[in-house]
C-alpha cells in the first residue's frame, strides 16, 4: 500500500466502483465505513489490519451481492453489519433482520441503524437458533461466520419454503459444499452452487454459495 492508497488515518481510499454499486445511498456507505474506521477496531469488530482494505474486502465485498436480494431477509451473525448493514443501505426496498448473539455488536447495530437512519432494519439479539423465528425469511445469509456444515443448521430453517440461502464464503466454498453433502440433504437444499460476483469490477471479486430450500 502507498500513501496513495489511503487518507492520514490509514484508511483505505474509496475505490470509484463504490459510486456504482451505492449510487445515491453512497453518502450512507461513507458514514458508516468511516464510523466503523473510527470505532471498529476500539470495540472488537474488526481487526487492526483492516482499515487498509476496509473498503475493498468488507464495504464493497458485501455490497456487490445486493442484486440477490429481495423481499425479508436475515444476516445471521451480522457482528459489524457485514454484510447486513452494508446491504441494507444499498437495498432500502428490501426487510433485513440481523441476527447477532453478543451484546455489545448488537448495540453497535442499533447505533448504526439509528445514526444512518435505516428504517428497514430490525436487530434481534440472539443465536439463530434460539431466537424463536422460523420460516419467514425469502433469503438468508451470512458473511465469515463459519463452514457451510456448521452454518446450515442455523441458517436453513430461517428460510421459507422455497426460499434462498445465499452465503457470502471464501475461496473454499466449492470444498465446504462436498463436505456438508450430509446437511444438504437433510435440510432439503436444492440447486446448489458456488456465483463469483464482481469480476470486472472489484479487485477482489465476492464468491456467494446460493441455494434453494424447500422446507
Amino acid at each position: 500500500m502507498t500513501d496513495l492508497d489511503s487518507d492520514s488515518t490509514g484508511l483505505e481510499r474509496e475505490p470509484a466502483a463504490a459510486a456504482t454499486l451505492f449510487g445515491s445511498r453512497l453518502d450512507l456507505a461513507r458514514a458508516f465505513t468511516e464510523s466503523l474506521a473510527a470505532q471498529g477496531e476500539e470495540r472488537g469488530l474488526i481487526g487492526p489490519l483492516e482499515l487498509p482494505r476496509l473498503w475493498t474486502r468488507h464495504i464493497l465485498n458485501s455490497a456487490i451481492a445486493a442484486p440477490l436480494f429481495h423481499g425479508s431477509v436475515a444476516d445471521v451473525g451480522s457482528g459489524a453489519g457485514l454484510p447486513g448493514i452494508v446491504l441494507a443501505i444499498a437495498r432500502p426496498d428490501v426487510e433485513w433482520t440481523l441476527i447477532e448473539p453478543m451484546e455489545r455488536r448488537v448495540v453497535w447495530l442499533d447505533e448504526q441503524v439509528e445514526a444512518l437512519g435505516l428504517s428497514n432494519v430490525t436487530v434481534v439479539r440472539g443465536r439463530a437458533e434460539d431466537v424463536g423465528l422460523s420460516a419467514r425469511f425469502d433469503v438468508v445469509t451470512a458473511r465469515a461466520v463459519s463452514a457451510l456444515r456448521t452454518l446450515l443448521p442455523w441458517t436453513a430453517p430461517l428460510v421459507r419454503n422455497g426460499g434462498e440461502l445465499a452465503l457470502l464464503k471464501g475461496a473454499n466454498a466449492e470444498n465446504e459444499i462436498t463436505a456438508a453433502q450430509k446437511q444438504i440433504r437433510k435440510f432439503l437444499l436444492s440447486d446448489v452452487r458456488v456465483e463469483t460476483l464482481g469480476e470486472g469490477v472489484l479487485d477482489e471479486t465476492t464468491r456467494v454459495l446460493r441455494a434453494t430450500v424447500r422446507g
